[in-house]
């Protein structure tokens, strides 16, 4: 499958090549563990691997992303969902401040329960308030919104919960990953130095065992971004949770590559109580998971993730993808399908589907639309092997017209444009998130304090979303996102995707958290 890190700069790491981001998210660069810009259907950029100047059209081309700096959106799944901008020769040394226009991977260690999942007392202090952007090189001079993990906090309610001790103290995350980083540990401490967050020991396990990283490998670089990323992303939104990386030594592209060596993975993690909340930025489309092999495949997923957060407690969450209305159609994945489809895990009912939007600020005014800008678009639409579950039933016959008896996703979106993210760091290169693989990270990290603040795992939320989200607490617990679509216009593919709405869409879901008035609403509605 792809990684879903859209849109990340290019980073020329410390390995001396340009590493290709996910295909998701856009968010804020958490501390050590971690003007609208216009959509553009085709930017033109330098292609370092062949030495001349190409399109990136739609999102997720698996093509590097036209700035130079950071990690370019990778497109597909097994690219991660961010991708790397490169015009290599162009360095722009601005940093932004507010949101100005302008571990080693190390080796498999053994198993073990590292954070409990009771909750632990809210206390301070309070990460330290650094609202000013590292430079990021090669970043375009205008409708670039760098945001620092405070402002990313601020932006998405988080931060007057950090002030009452709300830190994910207690908690810890699982991100699933192929291959991982072997600088993730010194990044996820320059980045806490660089935003004065508190220092976390990343635990990094490989219980399939370890390949080799290989800097000449651009998929590995493309994992080794998605996993900084994602790091970066929880440590950010909540400070104290633990995180614990789970590596494969198997890629996940399309079709079921890489998906049972996750599956294990998953299993794993919860054979060995190593946290309630698993974030994945990956996925594989619909179109490439058809047949019976794909099916049976589908199916053990389906019947853990049932398993898992009905009697296990744990909450799941899945970037939506970076193509808009549609994704791939071959294994390689270079050729996006002609017709509307999604991808899974994120199409699974017992998961959290995360869509992306671009998120921009003038003075203290937050503004988001559907993000479809800058190379990608987020993903979103309905499934052809999932029907619609319960929590859907009860939206509105408007969108039970659409949903037609399948199953709609995303369900909640978060910050995914490579140009409105959050700043990361990876090998002393400043990059910004990128991707609906950004989004899936953002709501495992609330997922995190949301834990704390009920003092026990909330484990399957979709159903408490959606009547969240059907009463009168919608407004205050959402912002809702009625600007923008996924269209596509890529790889030859010109499709007319979903428009946003108001309340929920194909497209951005929900919409983005008022994590402040979201996180307790949503507990006393899991009750």
């Amino acid at each position: 499958m792809k990684k879903y890190t859209w849109g990340r700069k290019a980073i020329h790491s410390g390995r001396g090549q340009a590493i290709h981001s996910g295909h998701e998210s856009r968010g804020e660069a958490p501390g050590r563990g971690q003007a609208i810009a216009p959509t553009m259907d085709a930017i033109p950029f330098h292609d370092v691997e062949r030495g001349w100047s190409h399109f990136v059209h739609g999102r997720g081309d698996g093509l590097s992303s036209p700035w130079v700096g950071g990690r370019g959106l990778l497109a597909g799944r097994n690219k991660l969902r961010p991708y790397y901008m490169l015009i290599t020769l162009l360095i722009l040394l601005t940093a932004c401040s507010g949101l100005s226009g302008t571990g080693n991977n190390g080796s498999a260690t053994p198993a073990a329960t590292l954070h409990s999942s009771s909750t632990d007392i809210a206390t301070k202090p309070t990460p330290t308030q650094v609202d000013t952007c590292p430079d990021l090189v090669g970043y375009p001079a205008s409708h670039t919104y760098c945001y620092t993990p405070h402002q990313f906090r601020v932006a998405y309610g988080v931060e007057s919960l950090i002030e009452q001790g709300f830190t994910g103290k207690g908690q810890t995350v699982v991100d699933i990953v192929s291959f991982g980083s072997p600088t993730l540990q010194q990044d996820m401490d320059a980045f806490d130095r660089q935003f004065g967050l508190p220092p976390i020991t990343l635990q990094i396990i490989a219980p399939l065992g370890t390949k080799t990283f290989d800097p000449a490998s651009k998929d590995m670089q493309g994992w080794a971004g998605e996993t900084t990323l994602d790091v970066q992303i929880i440590h950010a939104i909540a400070p104290d949770a633990g995180i614990v990386v789970l590596t494969s030594p198997v890629s996940e592209t399309e079709g079921t590559i890489g998906l049972p060596e996750f599956l294990q993975l998953e299993q794993y993690a919860l054979d060995h109580h190593l946290g309630n909340i698993v974030s994945q930025s990956w996925g594989a489309s619909e179109v490439t998971l058809k047949d019976a092999v794909g099916q049976q495949e589908i199916q053990k997923w389906d019947t853990f993730f049932q398993k898992a957060t009905t009697q296990q407690g744990i909450t799941f969450f899945a970037s939506s993808g970076d193509n808009g209305a549609t994704d791939y159609s071959d294994l390689q994945a270079t050729k996006l399908s002609p017709t509307a489809t999604t991808s899974f895990p994120t199409d699974d009912p017992w998961v959290t589907s995360t869509g992306g939007t671009t998120i921009t600020r003038n003075g203290t005014a937050i503004q988001e639309q559907a993000w479809n800008s800058n190379g990608g678009a987020s993903g979103g639409g309905f499934s052809a092997f999932f029907p619609t579950p319960s929590f859907q039933k009860t939206l509105p016959s408007s969108i039970q017209n659409q949903l037609q008896n399948r199953r709609g996703v995303p369900d909640v979106a978060g910050a995914a444009d490579p140009l409105t993210g959050l700043a990361c760091d990876e090998a002393g290169q400043w990059f910004l998130s990128s991707g609906t693989s950004a989004s899936a990270p953002l709501w495992a990290g609330l997922m995190a304090i949301a834990n704390q603040m009920a003092g026990h795992p909330l484990g399957f939320i979709n159903a408490a979303l959606y009547k969240l989200a059907m009463s009168d607490h919608y407004t205050q617990d959402f912002r809702d996102i009625t600007v923008g679509n996924n269209n596509v216009n890529a790889k030859g593919v010109v499709l007319t995707g979903y428009a946003t709405a108001v309340g929920w869409d194909p497209v951005t879901g929900w919409g983005t958290p008022n994590a402040a008035k979201l996180l307790p609403d949503l507990i006393a509605a899991t009750k």
